[in-house]
């Protein structure tokens, strides 16, 4: 049986960058929808803050192409913090933390509706003082692929090496803000190491960039293969 799919844009990403995400997983005969966000829904999460406006998207993106397709599952994909806001959906911990909202709110716990849990490029660590407190919510309650009922394939990619050098500035400062140094391999965003997670299916992808509006990134149709397979 196919399940449906649900793609979830990373920070400040909007919905239409992912259109060819989209239209590939339909090709596939996968029947896929796009969290819609757009980059002013992220206004409200700047700054470390509460990421509930963007578990409402999702939470209601999952119940319509549940309503749509039948059955009780889907498939989620996270892009980069799309795949650790993804752990929070799945959670059973209320997410109360920033006091805007209640134990009771419905934006958790779902982690029975998820049959697999893709995340591209999702630094699921972090030594980023405005992540943290939303990272260590997720990684103290749900440490590694936590729920074996949900199968986790966290994708990585290798396709720049931080070094201190005018022309990789950015990609060292961000490797070494997540995991602690800059000379390492990442996808030019999120360094390997912070891609995996401890039990999960982890895959390192040659050549796969952070960004969907690379020449090559996870989403390409020549890269897809390599994680689309695990999709139930």
């Amino acid at each position: 049986m196919i399940l449906p799919t649900v793609i979830l844009p990373g920070y400040f990403a909007s919905w239409r960058d992912y259109t060819p995400l989209f239209q590939l997983l339909q090709q596939q005969g996968i029947p896929t929808a796009i969290v819609p966000l757009v980059k002013r829904d992220w206004l409200p999460t700047v700054g470390g803050r509460s990421m509930v406006p963007i578990l409402r998207l999702l939470h209601q993106t999952v119940e319509q192409i549940l309503r749509k397709e039948g059955g009780g599952q889907v498939n989620l994909i996270g892009h980069s913090a799309g795949g650790w806001i993804g752990r929070i959906y799945l959670g059973e911990q209320p997410y109360c933390i920033h006091g805007d909202v209640d134990k009771h709110a419905n934006l958790w716990g779902h982690h029975s509706r998820i049959a697999t849990l893709v995340t591209l490029g999702t630094p699921h660590s972090s030594g980023e003082r405005w992540t943290r407190k939303n990272l260590d919510f997720v990684n103290q309650n749900y440490p590694g692929a936590f729920y074996p009922d949900v199968s986790y394939v966290c994708v990585a990619g290798k396709a720049v090496y931080g070094e201190r050098r005018l022309q990789n500035w950015f990609t060292y400062s961000s490797y070494q803000l997540t995991c602690g140094h800059g000379q390492c391999w990442g996808d030019g965003i999120t360094p390997i190491v912070a891609a995996h997670l401890t039990g999960a299916h982890n895959l390192t992808i040659e050549g796969a960039m952070h960004s969907p509006s690379a020449s090559l990134w996870y989403g390409s149709p020549q890269l897809f293969p390599r994680w689309g397979a695990y999709l139930r």
